[in-house]
């Protein structure tokens, strides 16, 4: 949140319930939630129009400080340590507007839950050199991520997915037609990195100056999905992994009898078994340091990294996904992407 709007949020302790009223009426539109700090600016208690209300049937003066009014056990995160279980529990508890304080009761930021769900501690690389060969001829003239998904750019569709989740830090790969994905970007915050050959399906990560400590969300840039991405990290952080596969149902049914068999003999029979299987849904969490390994003197796919984890003795684990995901891969890929956003478009419409 930008220094001015911060300040917006922000009321002294010694204000009296007027002004609070006052300041609270300015935010109308917004979130209308004040913190309130004493003199050294350590924060005290929050307040909204419901404290003023209950303050007031109490008999207490509207000329009186907030501090009488104010709820003094307010909840906030560690500005140096963002816990993000914490943050959701508060937002589960309806808390929009979560203060961020440093050790010393210092408001360093507002979490504005209405806006943004939370801070993930992540960067995320979106790869998007792929030629999109099965898509054409829509893929001669326009690389695949910039095809319009009811009139909008399927990759942007996961920009908006990351900036939900607080990630800032996002980078973009390039190769086929790189040019029309980087002035598509021109003069944002997301930036794009261009291949000089094709480094497969991960390898373009060795071109990202990425923190040394921490992780990044590795997704293709053309897949349509309505992941908890925040649901996949405390997945990726709880089960301490070094990589976090988002993962997909995948059901493969047999129109046959199956025979289960020994030598010659037959030992049992199936009609027609259906078999179910968690599938690449192809976003993963990789830690830092495993993608430092990667170099961009050959090609690497995610699944050779992912083996390489797995043969070193790393922990890899999975994340089921529980919502939207299409891979738009194909013709009827598109056109399914299209009919799907056309209904949720019809949807909000209707609620409005």
């Amino acid at each position: 949140m930008k220094t001015e709007e911060k300040e917006k949020h922000i009321i002294g302790v010694n204000a009296t319930i007027l002004e609070a009223l006052e300041k609270l009426n300015s935010l109308s539109g917004g979130e209308m939630t004040l913190a309130v700090v004493d003199s050294e600016g350590r924060m005290k208690g929050s307040l909204t129009d419901g404290d003023i209300r209950r303050g007031l049937l109490k008999g207490i003066d509207i000329a009186a400080p907030v501090s009488e009014v104010m709820f003094k056990t307010f909840r906030a995160l560690d500005s140096e340590n963002k816990d993000i279980s914490k943050l959701k529990e508060i937002r589960d508890l309806g808390i929009s507007l979560v203060p961020s304080l440093d050790a010393e009761g210092r408001i360093v930021d507002f979490i504005d839950t209405t806006e943004t769900l939370t801070k993930l501690p992540l960067s995320a690389v979106l790869m998007a050199g792929g030629k999109g060969e099965r898509l054409r001829p829509l893929t001669l003239s326009t690389p695949k991520p910039l095809l319009p998904i009811q009139g909008k750019p399927i990759i942007d569709y996961n920009i908006d997915l990351l900036n939900l989740y607080g990630i800032s830090d996002i980078w973009v790969t390039v190769n086929y037609m790189a040019e029309q994905i980087e002035a598509h970007f021109e003069g944002s915050q997301v930036n794009t990195v261009r291949e000089n050959k094709f480094l497969g399906t991960i390898g373009s990560v060795s071109l990202i100056d990425l923190p040394e400590k921490g992780d990044t969300l590795v997704m293709n840039a053309d897949l349509l999905t309505t992941i908890s991405i925040e649901d996949m990290y405390l997945r990726h952080i709880n089960e301490n992994a070094d990589v976090t596969i988002a993962a997909i149902p995948y059901n493969v049914s047999v129109p046959y009898a199956i025979l289960s068999t020994d030598s010659s003999s037959v030992t049992g029979i199936e009609e027609k078994p259906s078999y179910s299987y968690f599938a690449n849904a192809g976003i993963y969490i990789f830690s830092n340091a495993v993608l430092s390994t990667v170099t961009s003197d050959f090609r690497t796919d995610a699944t050779d990294l992912i083996e390489k984890v797995i043969a070193g003795g790393g922990k890899v684990t999975f994340y089921p996904i529980n919502g939207t995901w299409i891979d738009i891969g194909s013709p009827v890929d598109f056109s399914h992407a299209q009919e799907l956003m056309r209904h949720i478009s019809n949807l909000n419409r209707h609620r409005i």
